[in-house]
Formats: structure tokens, C-alpha cells, sequence
């Protein structure tokens, strides 16, 4: 039989994957300790479950207008006006299965076959696939840990083509946690609008940000931004509703349209239940979300002390999302056992068949000699996760 090409052309999500073997290894009775997730490990706020039932309760299980409820478009529209002073109308909001259906949305609805689209890395492992998907094709922009993981004007203008249909920009980062400035997006988008490049603006952990610093959203820019910028967002990461999938991206009117065309005949609406409890999320106490930042705040600083106090491991000091980005690259060419570490995919599952500490390899964000930690768990597990890693690269030779 002869499948789909674009399909078998597919990667698994590798972070997926560790969490799998992770929650496998577990339930075979191993105490794993698991850094993959990407997910707060907090619980849904109270007042938005409830709202999620009153729903029920009211009956609102029908089939709702495909791009979404209007008060919950109204309040996304509202939220990014006083967050970031950024006009949207509702028709501009379009509400979609979570954030990466969001994506898929936008890729689906801007590219033709051959479009390239430029990849800064370490990047999210979805966005290739995604735009593999759509026919696109991913031109990667490699950064550096000297310039914190970020792009600059100069980094586009060496990998721009005349087929360069749009940049993907993830602010804050996963995995890095690094953090645009004002100053640097504004070149950014500046230099995308003249040559006719759309911006996709990933927002999703706008939220999480400490040190007191700011998200600025790239449609914030300038007027011209709003034609060119697409932000995508959602309520997963910031209030705890991985499982609801709810996204929505924010686009000029004539993109919303199309997209909102093409998920009326991929998915229909998103769940209405889900987009009940994402109004109340938006609109109702922010007490939680306070609360949630203020722990990860605590949960970074412990995990980049721990890391950084580690034999051969380095990081930078993440400014937003719950990640880390630590460099292994000093313990490669090493061995543990007579067993030779030539990549982070082969520490990582030395690892954690070693110490039972799932970490995700670098490899599935485009980039070599790092791994993933997410510190969305306990601070009691980041101690004990961090001493298990370091009395496995002391055993290094």
C-alpha cells in the first residue's frame, strides 16, 4: 500500500515520546523523575471548572459558530488591547483546538508548495512538521548561546530568498525561555514588513515572565504590524488548560476568514465547554495566575543554580515559560561505562536508564548538545532530578 508522503515524511514528538516512556517506566514501578512534560503541573483555577459546568448545566453543547463564541472572541480581542494596546476586532479572532491547531491553521491557510519559511533554532519540535505539512519548506536559522538564542536582522537577511513567505518567532521561548525586548522585535518586524514577510508570532507563554520584564507582542509594533504580524495564543500554559485546547490566533481580517473557511471543514468550532471556561479564564480572577508565576519564578532560580553548580553543564537564565536550555556539549566524547556519549540523545537515554531522569534531546529542537528541562514540577523533584544527573556525569570519563 502506498500512504501519504507528506505524512510518512512526519516525526513522533520526541517530547511526547520521553513523557510516554516516562509515565511507561512509572507505572512499571521505577521511580522516574520526568523534566519532558510541557505542562503546568498545577491544577485548573476553581472558578474556571465551574464555569465549565455551568455550561453544561445551560445546555450550551451545541455546535457554536466555527471561529468561536462571540464574548469569548470580544474578550480575547479586549485582552490583547490592554495588555499590549493592540486593536482587534472580534472577525479578527479566530478560536481554534489548542494553539497548535492554531498553527497548523496559519501555515495551512499562508503557504503554497515551496514556500520556505525561515526556522530560528532551537525551535518548538512541531513547527517543521507543521509546515512540512502545509507544503511549506523549513529554512532553519541557527542561533548561539552568545547571542542568548536570538535572531537578528542580520541572521534574516543571510537566509531570506525571494521565496521567504514567513518567519516563526517564539517569545517567550520554548525551550531557550529567552525573552525579545522591545528593541529587538521592533527591527524584527520592521525589516519582515518591508520585504513582504509575515511574522508568526507564538505568544503562548506571554504570561510567564519573571524579573519583573515585560512581553511585548509583535503586533504591538506599529499599525503596519497588524497586516503582516499573526499571533498565536492560547489558554493552555498560562492558566493550567493543556487538556481543554483552547488557541485562537489574532490576524488581519482576510486571514481570519480564510482560516476560519478551513477549520469549518477540518474540526467545526472548538469545543464548546472548553470555550466557555477560556471566557471565564480571561475575564475572571487573575489570582491564580499570579500565584502559578511566582512559584515557577522560584522553581527557575532553583534549577539554574542547581545546573549551573553541575560538572560540565552550563545554562542561561530563562526569562519566561518553565524551561531551561542547558548545554551538555563538555560531556561529549565522554563515556559512562565504556558507553560513548557523541550526542544528547544518547545522554539522555543513558540517563535515564541509568538514574531514571527523563530529559528531552536537543536533537528534535534543531540543534545539537543540549537537553530540555522543564521545571512545571516539584521543587522536591528538581532536587532530587538535578542530584541524580550529577552523580551521573561524575561517573563520566
Amino acid at each position: 500500500m502506498k500512504y501519504s508522503q507528506k505524512a510518512l515524511n512526519i516525526s513522533a514528538s520526541p517530547t511526547l515520546a520521553i513523557d510516554s516512556l516516562a509515565k511507561k517506566l512509572k507505572e512499571a514501578g521505577e521511580n522516574v523523575i520526568g523534566f519532558g512534560a510541557g505542562e503546568p503541573d498545577f491544577d485548573t483555577p476553581d472558578n474556571i471548572k465551574y464555569a465549565a459546568v455551568s455550561a453544561i448545566v445551560k445546555g450550551y453543547t451545541k455546535y457554536t459558530p466555527v471561529a468561536g463564541i462571540s464574548c469569548l472572541k470580544e474578550a480575547i480581542a479586549k485582552y490583547y488591547k490592554e495588555n499590549y494596546a493592540v486593536d482587534y476586532s472580534p472577525d479578527e479572532v479566530v478560536v481554534s483546538n489548542g494553539a497548535k491547531h492554531s498553527l497548523m491553521n496559519v501555515f495551512f491557510a499562508l503557504l503554497n508548495d515551496g514556500d520556505e519559511v525561515l526556522l530560528p533554532s532551537p525551535y518548538w519540535v512541531t513547527y517543521p512538521e507543521l509546515i512540512k505539512l502545509a507544503g511549506g519548506k523549513v529554512i532553519v536559522v541557527p542561533t548561539t548561546k552568545e547571542k542568548n538564542y536570538k535572531i537578528t536582522v542580520s541572521d534574516i537577511e543571510r537566509y531570506a530568498t525571494s521565496k521567504t513567505k514567513a518567519i516563526v518567532l517564539n517569545t517567550p521561548s520554548n525551550p531557550t525561555g529567552m525573552v525579545y525586548t522591545y528593541d529587538e522585535l521592533k527591527q524584527i518586524v520592521e525589516f519582515c514588513i518591508e520585504r513582504e514577510i509575515f511574522v508568526i508570532s507564538d505568544e503562548i507563554y506571554d504570561k510567564l515572565i519573571y524579573d519583573g520584564k515585560k512581553h511585548i507582542s509583535a503586533a504591538s509594533i506599529s499599525e503596519k504590524a497588524k497586516e503582516f504580524v499573526i499571533v498565536v495564543n492560547g489558554v493552555s500554559k498560562s492558566y493550567a488548560m493543556t487538556g481543554w485546547r483552547i488557541g485562537y490566533t489574532l490576524s488581519n481580517k482576510e486571514l481570519a476568514k480564510i482560516m476560519s473557511n478551513l477549520q469549518s471543514h477540518t474540526t467545526s468550532n472548538p469545543n464548546s465547554i472548553a470555550q466557555y471556561a477560556a471566557y471565564e479564564a480571561l475575564v475572571g480572577p487573575q489570582d491564580s495566575v499570579k500565584k502559578m508565576i511566582c512559584e515557577f519564578e522560584k522553581r527557575r532560580d532553583l534549577i539554574y543554580s542547581l545546573v549551573n553548580d553541575t560538572k560540565f553543564l552550563s545554562a542561561l537564565k530563562p526569562e519566561g515559560a518553565f524551561y531551561i536550555w542547558v548545554d551538555i556539549s563538555a560531556t561529549v566524547g565522554k563515556s559512562f561505562e565504556g558507553k560513548l556519549i557523541d550526542s544528547a540523545n544518547t545522554f539522555a537515554k543513558l540517563l535515564l536508564e541509568v538514574e531514571k531522569v527523563a530529559v528531552v534531546p536537543s536533537e528534535g529542537f534543531g540543534m545539537e548538545n543540549h537537553i530540555r528541562l522543564s521545571y512545571a514540577t516539584s521543587e522536591k523533584n528538581i532536587r532530587e532530578g538535578l542530584e541524580r544527573i550529577k552523580r551521573f556525569v561524575e561517573k563520566l570519563s
